[in-house]
């Protein structure tokens, strides 16, 4: 119930007028309190670029990456029940050729916890193809309702992680694409390794084994932002190796890194140690 209540609040505060601003401002004050994950993330950021970046420049991306988690979470709330014009405003999509070229395929997208990737599901629903992706239910009955009411617009179809092997097997027998965030830690038994940043990493295997399976092509996709009004969605030509796609979020992410998620600990399987 207390998750449902803070949700209508947000919900509330979003519509006042200098919303932006405030959350902004909260965003900040989490930096200063939030001691945990603000390790959690410098510990990703020195793994990731060691001296290359300053540590004044590390510290500017952890606060844009508290800012980039509030002004997604004000910009998930309004996307609910968004039309398919007013959606069309927000985005624009880079290489679509790639999509038509490969249009007769069976599709995989691979992505990252990177950008507003929540509107990014949205709009390759929207107006690229229907499509099956993959979340972790939340505790919250209630707050999986909303979640589920929000991912599946559009003709978008939500699986739980758990199992979620045979419903993406039916999904491309039904000519759906995938949806699939790669870029999170796995365990020994659900991951290989590859290189990432120049270390070792657990990397999920699943898009390659099902890209094998039903001769899929596997197509990287990411959203970035610099206003938070207009979105720009990327698409990059097919990958066909886990490495690859270990290969493309790292280069993404060097590109832009105050859009990556650095509060996950990405490295914990092989440098838990340093966390």
């Amino acid at each position: 119930m207390i998750y449902l209540i803070l949700f209508n609040i947000f919900k509330l505060f979003i519509k006042l007028p200098f919303h932006k601003s405030m959350l902004i401002l909260l965003a900040k004050l989490i930096y200063l309190i939030d001691k945990k994950h603000t390790k959690i993330a410098m510990v990703n950021l020195d793994i990731a670029f060691g001296n290359i970046l300053s540590k004044n420049e590390k510290i500017y991306i952890i606060k844009k990456s508290y800012q980039n988690l509030l002004l997604y979470l004000s910009d998930f709330i309004y996307n609910t029940g968004i039309s398919r014009e007013e959606l069309l405003k927000k985005v624009k999509f880079e290489n679509l050729d790639i999509i038509e070229k490969y249009k007769d395929k069976n599709i995989i997208f691979i992505t990252a916890h990177y950008g507003n990737w929540e509107l990014l599901s949205l709009s390759l629903g929207a107006f690229v193809k229907k499509i099956t992706i993959v979340g972790r239910d939340l505790d919250s009955l209630v707050m999986q309702k909303i979640l589920r009411n929000h991912r599946e617009q559009f003709d978008i179809e939500l699986v739980s992680k758990k199992g979620a092997i045979k419903h993406l097997i039916k999904a491309m027998n039904n000519n759906r694409a995938i949806g699939l965030l790669v870029d999170q830690n796995t365990s020994d038994r659900d991951g290989i390794i590859v290189n990432f940043f120049e270390k070792d990493v657990r990397h999920t295997p699943t898009a390659k084994l099902l890209a094998d399976k039903f001769e899929a092509v596997v197509i990287p996709v990411f959203i970035t932002t610099d206003d938070y009004k207009n979105y720009n969605i990327k698409f990059y030509e097919p990958v066909v190796s886990t490495q690859e796609e270990s290969d493309i979020i790292e280069k993404v992410i060097r590109d832009k890194p105050d859009e990556w998620f650095w509060f996950h600990r990405r490295w914990k399987n092989r440098y838990g140690d340093l966390y």
